[in-house]
């Protein structure tokens, strides 16, 4: 069986309100059950971590969690919470989303994903979560159709 590519979007929030972390819970979550595709990181240096650092939550601890238990994306959420005493700040979730939604990958890496998704680098996408996107979007075209 092919591997599950993750299309949650790392623009999409949970309850919690914090982008990206559906997407790293769903790669962990693939990872642990041997169906994360090829090619992607279950926890990479990347947003994954920069959501981790955002949240103040332990990498290590947060990738045994989703292994160990698999749970459901709401109990990952309250495990989160709980990591930092039952609450975290609407400012840390602001300045972690900020982040990611403000973060732009480098030309060439915007140029290779555009051009493999057959669109112009014209400037006018130029953020990672969008392009990220497209990129996954790409993979799954190409998975299902053997293109």
């Amino acid at each position: 069986m092919a591997g599950i590519i993750p299309l949650i979007s790392s623009g999409v929030a949970g309850p919690l309100g914090a982008i990206h972390l559906p997407r790293l819970w769903q790669k962990v979550l693939l990872d642990a059950t041997g169906q994360l595709a090829e090619g992607y990181d279950e926890c990479g240096m990347g947003f994954d971590q920069m959501v981790l650092d955002g949240l103040k939550i332990n990498r290590d601890a947060a990738v045994n969690f989703i292994k160990e238990n698999k749970p459901t994306y709401a109990a990952f959420e309250q495990w989160v919470v709980a990591q930092r005493g039952g609450s975290i700040s609407g400012e840390e979730i602001e300045a972690s989303n900020a982040a990611i939604s403000g973060y732009n990958h480098d030309d060439d890496t915007r140029g290779a994903i555009l051009s493999t998704a057959g669109v112009a680098d014209d400037g006018s996408i130029l953020d990672a979560v969008n392009l990220n996107n497209l990129d996954d979007w790409t993979e799954l075209h190409a998975s299902v159709t053997g293109g």
